[in-house]
């Protein structure tokens, strides 16, 4: 489809473009004490674009702009998945101590850009277009983790995200690089063409492409060894971003993750997404020894982390590798398990981070000896805090139970090949009880019944409440979403 025809499709991204334009405009004019209107402006602006989404949902498949972006159900889940997180992040922000005294019209306006980065990342079906969508998202990342620039430990958040996302995006474009000069095309089905008449002798260059790609993706998701930037980026910075970047930028990241694999370095076998790899290259065994080496040493590090935050981020890095462990099974439920899980880490991880921001908004620490007693002395939120690190866990009745009973039976059903995926997987998560109840244990066994209570305030009881009823419920009845899910697993085909 041609550049004028693909414009009528793309109603939500001109709906995020008008809202940056708008924040852009309203930031000029405003009163430079009232930062809250510029947030208003933005979260109006979203939400009007949530609706430009809903109604623009796809009941088939196309590709516009020439083949360089794909309009299909896969691209769409993933953008109310990005879409949904923005909106729980764009309130919290305005109503967060920790951005006091920075300009709020600049932080909205890059956050929108980054919507939009995200949003083309998730519908790429050209390497140059992925290209240009990743680099978006990382540098307004690189901005928004260093936003409190009078913060030493924000400045140096910003620079180590600089560095390790400048390396990994030039292996990246390496790889890239060597995928053009074998097929000669930069379309993702064209390559994948190519690929299958290639003469076996250039299969060296292809699995070699393959990893310095690969370097690029497992930076966006945080996978091990691309993983060092997220703990000091995490740490350092704002909460509200640091909440965001675990979410977000990770669902894009998986989004495109499937689609290159699927739609470049694989063959279809049957009906849905099951899929061989193209000449036996070893990819699925590649992402296979990724997934383990990514949740073991994520949960082994958290173990040891003294800050709340800093345990959080380790935890995101080993839920990256949970959700990896489903995709070398080559299967449609291996790609339903890891949408499935999206959702339910969505709710838990944004959950547990909205936690830490009223902590620190009352007592300006995340450190876990500072949770001593908190479960007594603001009960609400220990409770909910508690939900939450049980779904992160896994256990049941929680939306994380149910996450990673797919992951594990995608893997289990995908052959005797696979029972020591999921054995690891299993293995993993024990580990993890541990870090996760630690919090839960300084909140209640460390600390003595108080007196006087403390409540988190109206609006935080309101949007931990948002997030923790489906947290709970969808350990109980989750059909809606899986529906949701199934409907999804549709990618553009030519």
């Amino acid at each position: 489809m041609d550049n004028l025809q693909s414009l009528t499709y793309f109603a939500p991204e001109w709906g995020l473009i008008a809202t940056v334009v708008v924040v852009l405009l309203v930031d000029l004019i405003r009163n430079r004490r009232d930062d809250r209107q510029v947030g208003t402006w933005f979260v109006a602006g979203l939400i009007v674009t949530a609706l430009l989404l809903l109604g623009n949902t796809p009941d088939h498949t196309l590709s516009l702009f020439r083949d360089a972006v794909a309009w299909d159900p896969f691209s769409h889940f993933f953008k109310e998945i990005v879409l949904l997180s923005s909106l729980f992040v764009a309130v919290v922000v305005l109503n967060s101590r920790e951005l006091d005294g920075y300009p709020l019209g600049e932080f909205y306006m890059l956050l929108g850009i980054m919507i939009l980065g995200m949003f083309w990342m998730v519908t790429s079906i050209d390497l140059l277009m992925a290209y240009l969508a990743i680099e978006i998202v990382s540098l307004t990342s690189f901005v928004l983790a260093g936003y409190l620039k009078r913060s030493r430990r924000s400045n140096e958040s910003a620079l180590k995200y600089v560095i390790y996302g400048a390396f990994s995006s030039g292996l990246m474009l390496f790889g890239f690089s060597y995928l053009f000069g074998l097929t000669g095309t930069t379309k993702f089905h064209a390559v994948a063409a190519a690929l299958r008449n290639l003469d076996p002798s250039a299969y060296g260059a292809v699995v070699v492409a393959s990893i310095l790609i690969l370097a690029g993706f497992g930076y966006k998701i945080s996978a091990v060894p691309f993983h060092f930037w997220t703990p000091d980026v995490y740490e350092g910075a704002p909460t509200a971003v640091t909440a965001y970047l675990s979410v977000a930028p990770k669902a894009a990241g998986f989004a495109l993750i499937i689609r290159f694999f699927h739609d470049v370095l694989a063959v279809p076998t049957g009906e849905g997404l099951a899929w061989s790899s193209i000449g036996n290259l070893p990819w699925p065994q590649l992402l296979a020894i990724l997934s383990v080496v990514t949740m073991t040493l994520g949960n082994l590090v958290a173990l040891r982390q003294t800050s709340v935050k800093r345990m959080l981020a380790y935890s995101s890095i080993a839920h990256a590798g949970y959700m990896l462990m489903a995709l070398p099974v080559l299967s449609q439920d291996g790609v339903f398990a890891i949408l499935l899980y999206l959702v339910m880490y969505l709710l838990m991880n944004l959950g547990a981070f909205f936690v830490v921001i009223v902590v620190e908004n009352r007592i300006a620490s995340e450190q876990f000896e500072d949770y001593r007693g908190l479960g007594w002395k603001m009960p609400y939120l220990g409770v909910l805090m508690t939900l939450f690190m049980f779904s992160l866990t896994g256990l049941p009745p929680t939306a994380g139970f149910i996450g990673k009973f797919y992951l594990f039976a995608a893997v289990i059903k995908a052959g005797s090949a696979y029972y020591w995926l999921a054995l690891v997987g299993v293995i993993n998560s024990v580990i993890s009880l541990y870090y996760y109840l630690r919090v839960v244990k300084m909140m209640y066994l460390k600390g003595d019944p108080q007196e006087t209570l403390e409540g988190a305030g109206r609006f935080y009881r309101s949007v931990l409440t948002l997030l923790a009823l489906p947290t709970l419920l969808l350990g109980l009845y989750w059909a809606p979403v899986a529906e949701w899910v199934r409907q999804s697993l549709l990618l553009f085909k030519p």
